[in-house]
C-alpha cells in the first residue's frame, strides 16, 4: 500500500513533468550572453559595457556579473550574470530603459545570443559562490517536449484592424524546415482589438527560425503591407530599426503546463489577452501560472495545454481545449472554479478590458471570457507535427 509520505514525495516529480517551463519557482537564474564583436570594436565595446555594468549592478534582483574574452578568438566575448530569480531579470531586460541603454552596443556587436538557465545543482568549491549566492536552487528537473515557445506582439492603428486581419490571414505559410536541426512546428496568429499576437513553436534554434521566417518573400511582402497600419513606425530594411522593433515586440513565454499525454486531434487552439493594471503584469502571470499548476495533474481537464506569455502589462494565455470553450469558462480563464475569479479580476485594467471601463463583477467568468478572448486569424501546423 502506498503511504501518504510516498504520495507526497511523488507529487513534486509528477508536477515537474507537467510543468515543462516556468520562471515562477523563485530559483536563481544564470544568464549567458554570447557576443561576436566587429573587428577593432573592442575598446568601444568595453567603454559601453562599463556604463551598462555600473547601472545593472543597482537593479533589484541582480547578484553578480562576469565579462570574459575568448582565449581562441579575441572577437568572441561572454557575459554571464546571476539573478536572485527570473522575474526581476525579465522585468529589467524587457523594459524600455534597457532597450535604450543597449543601443550603443549595436555598433560594436556583429551577433549575439542570449541563454537563460535556472540553477539546479551547485558545487561548493568556490567560497564566493556559496557565501554570496541569493535565492534557491531549482528543486527538480523539468521534462520538456523539445519545443521552444515564443510570441511577438504589436498594435495597429485603430480602424485598421480588419485590413490588417485580411493581410495576416492571406499570406503563404513559410517552409517549415529551417536547417538540419531546426523546424517550425506551428504558427498561431490572433487579434484582440488592435493588438496582434503571433505565437510560434519551434524545434531547434529559435533565433535561426525567426531569421528564416523573416527572410521568406511572402512574409516580407506581408510585413511591408502592414507597415502603414502600425502604431509604432518601423523600417525592416534598416537593421537598427528592425532590431528595436522586434525587441519591443518580443512576448516571452513565462510558463507552460500540460495535463499530460498527447493533445487530441480535435482540440481547438484559443488565445486570451489579459490587460493588467499598470505594474501588475508579472503578478497576473504568476497568478495564472499558480492556477495552471493546480490543474496539471488532471488528465480529464478539457484544457490540455496552457502557455502564458508576458511582457510588462501584456499577458496572453494560449490554450488547447477539447470541446467547446464556452462550456468551461473558468478553466479556460485559468481558474479551477468561478470563486477564484475575484483575485484575477482585481489585477485587470477595466479601461482596457470592458466596454464601459468596468471589469465584470460577482464572478461573471462567462462575461470575462468573452472580453479577453482573442480572434483567431490563422493557425498553421507543419504536416508532420
Amino acid at each position: 500500500m502506498t503511504t501518504l509520505e510516498e504520495v507526497s514525495q511523488q507529487l513534486p516529480q509528477r508536477l515537474s513533468e507537467r510543468v515543462s517551463q516556468s520562471v515562477f519557482d523563485d530559483s536563481r537564474l544564470r544568464v549567458v550572453l554570447l557576443l561576436d564583436l566587429y573587428d577593432g570594436a573592442q575598446q568601444q565595446f568595453l567603454e559601453t559595457y562599463e556604463h551598462l555594468r555600473n547601472h545593472v549592478a543597482s537593479v533589484p534582483g541582480h547578484v553578480s556579473e562576469q565579462l570574459c574574452q575568448s582565449i581562441e578568438n579575441p572577437s568572441q566575448w561572454l557575459i554571464t550574470s546571476e539573478w536572485e530569480s527570473a522575474p526581476p531579470f525579465l522585468a529589467w531586460v524587457n523594459s524600455e530603459e534597457h532597450v535604450q541603454m543597449v543601443k550603443p552596443l549595436h555598433n560594436c556587436v556583429r551577433d549575439t545570443r542570449s541563454l537563460r538557465f535556472h540553477v539546479l545543482r551547485e558545487t561548493g568549491g568556490s567560497a564566493s559562490a556559496s557565501e554570496g549566492a541569493k535565492g534557491r536552487l531549482q528543486p527538480s528537473p523539468r521534462i520538456g517536449d523539445g519545443v521552444i515557445r515564443h510570441a511577438l506582439t504589436f498594435t495597429v492603428k485603430p480602424g485598421s484592424e480588419q485590413a490588417v486581419a485580411r493581410l495576416l490571414a492571406d499570406y503563404a505559410a513559410p517552409e517549415p524546415r529551417v536547417d538540419d536541426t531546426t523546424r517550425l512546428c506551428r504558427t498561431s496568429l490572433f487579434m484582440h482589438g488592435n493588438r496582434v499576437v503571433r505565437a510560434i513553436e519551434v524545434r531547434g534554434d529559435l533565433l535561426a527560425a525567426l531569421r528564416h521566417v523573416a527572410r521568406q518573400p511572402e512574409v516580407e511582402a506581408v510585413e511591408k503591407a502592414i507597415n502603414p497600419h502600425l502604431e509604432q513606425d518601423r523600417d525592416l530594411s534598416d537593421p537598427e530599426s528592425a532590431r528595436v522593433f522586434f525587441t519591443r515586440a518580443a512576448l516571452p513565454a513565462v510558463h507552460h503546463v500540460t495535463t499530460g499525454g498527447p493533445v487530441p486531434a480535435d482540440a481547438q487552439r484559443h488565445a486570451l489577452c489579459y490587460p493588467a493594471r499598470q505594474g501588475c503584469g508579472m503578478e497576473l502571470a504568476r497568478l495564472l501560472a499558480r492556477h495552471g499548476d493546480a490543474m496539471a495533474g488532471d488528465a480529464q481537464s478539457p484544457v490540455r495545454n496552457s502557455t502564458i506569455f508576458q511582457r510588462d502589462d501584456v499577458v496572453v494565455r494560449l490554450i488547447d481545449v477539447q470541446g467547446d470553450i464556452d462550456d468551461h469558462p473558468a478553466l479556460a480563464l485559468g481558474l479551477k472554479a468561478p470563486g477564484q475569479a475575484a483575485e484575477l479580476m482585481s489585477l485587470l485594467d477595466g479601461d482596457a478590458l470592458g466596454e464601459d471601463g468596468a471589469v465584470p463583477q460577482n464572478g461573471d467568468v462567462a462575461r470575462l471570457l468573452t472580453l479577453v478572448g482573442m480572434d483567431l486569424i490563422t493557425d498553421r501546423r507543419s504536416p508532420d507535427v
